[in-house]
């Protein structure tokens, strides 16, 4: 292997500039011990609802060594979703991040990208690329590489550009230089997004209860009804949710991504409310099989339709 600790970090950090990261930090490879705590008792409050995968691999999760043995060094990279477009054709809203192509693939890629570069330049490096598809807890180490502060919200804010970011990580044996962790938490007093959630969803302490979240439910629930008892709740949001997000003051710094793969397609920026409620299971299989759309799936979406239209006092399932 050529080159010296800071080359290779240096090399990293502008080969990820060149992919189209906006951010990169780089975290020492340690277990977890204080965010193992937090998660197993978040998993004991029962707040994954239903996402029972939440519950596998906790040691994985905790421990960058298991998912790559003599990991050394976590990389992680932030890539911007905050789209130029505004969809407003149909009330039914979708979270942005969802507008465009899956960004597991999209990303996915590009990780592949940056340790093939990375090799061309080092040689042989033993590393694994994540993206929201692995037991990686992303914030905790974007939050160590020093890219931001985690939210009221849970998520990841940065004082230069706000929290639309995809997070990926890169575990590698590399040994590279450290950035300084834990910037400050500029939150303070606010609490914007705790009043806007309709499901009263984030907790105090920076802790989203999962189960109650739009998105988990308009998402990750597989159930064939929402509880009725959210009726009315979801201010239109039939695909994930980016009220929390919306209000936050620090995305008033977020700019418009360049990302051909996560611009709008036409089935998104042209539908009205009309097309989404008559979509065939054909035309959603062909116009969304690329699309983060669809994880909920056909009968998922439909179902998040429906559940839009009903109001509190109307019986459940009618």
């Amino acid at each position: 292997m050529t080159g010296s600790v800071s080359d290779h970090t240096a090399l990293i950090k502008s080969l990820a500039s060149k992919l189209g990261f906006s951010y990169c930090g780089i975290a020492k490879a340690v277990k977890l011990d204080e965010d193992a705590r937090r998660l197993e008792q978040w998993l004991k409050n029962g707040m994954q609802g239903s996402m029972k995968y939440m519950e596998n691999h906790f040691e994985l999760r905790i421990d960058p060594t298991k998912l790559v043995p003599g990991a050394k060094s976590v990389i992680t990279l932030l890539y911007n979703y905050f789209p130029a477009e505004t969809l407003s054709n149909a009330s039914y809203k979708v979270a942005r991040y969802a507008y465009g192509d899956d960004y597991h693939d999209v990303i996915r890629n590009q990780l592949k990208e940056l340790l093939h570069l990375l090799e061309e330049k080092t040689g042989p490096v033993n590393g694994r690329g994540f993206v929201d598809s692995a037991p990686v807890l992303e914030r905790s180490w974007a939050l160590r590489s020093g890219l931001g502060w985690i939210g009221k919200n849970g998520n990841i804010i940065n004082k230069n550009s706000g929290s639309y970011f995809f997070i990926a990580t890169l575990i590698t044996d590399l040994e590279l230089s450290y950035d300084d962790p834990y910037v400050r938490d500029y939150c303070g007093s606010c609490t914007k997004c705790i009043d806007a959630c309709p499901t009263q969803a984030i907790k105090p302490g920076k802790v989203v209860d999962g189960s109650s979240c739009i998105s988990y439910f308009t998402i990750e629930l597989k159930d064939a009804l929402i509880p009725h008892g959210y009726a009315g709740k979801f201010e239109n949001w039939m695909f994930g949710c980016d009220i929390c997000q919306e209000v936050c003051p620090w995305n008033r710094f977020s700019k418009p991504h360049d990302h051909i793969a996560l611009r709008p397609g036409v089935a998104i920026t042209a539908s009205r409310d009309t097309d989404w409620e008559e979509l065939t299971e054909e035309n959603f299989k062909k116009h969304f099989k690329h699309s983060p759309l669809k994880r909920t799936g056909y009968k998922g979406l439909m179902r998040n339709i429906h559940f839009l239209k009903q109001q509190p006092d109307e019986p459940a399932g009618e």
